[in-house]
């Protein structure tokens, strides 16, 4: 199974991108967005953004990862 994770823009050099995840940085291709900025928040596979979504959808898909690793439920 193949997972795209939610990942916030931090900068912004030609087609490379510094994405955060979970509080770790690491670069990711534009090539398929090329209208993404600096603090959009993407869906991220296979080291390409492939997605952007909204700021809600990524924390809401974040709370769902900690529910699944035994975190409190906060997702309804």
């Amino acid at each position: 199974m193949c997972l795209a994770v939610p990942a916030k823009v931090m900068e912004i050099e030609g087609s490379l991108a510094t994405v955060e995840i979970r509080g770790v940085q690491r670069k990711a291709s534009l090539m398929l967005l090329p209208e993404v900025s600096v603090g959009d928040y993407v869906l991220v596979h296979a080291g390409f953004a492939m997605q952007i979504v909204t700021g809600d959808d990524a924390a809401e898909t974040e709370a769902l990862w900690r529910e699944m690793n035994g975190g409190p439920r906060t997702v309804e």
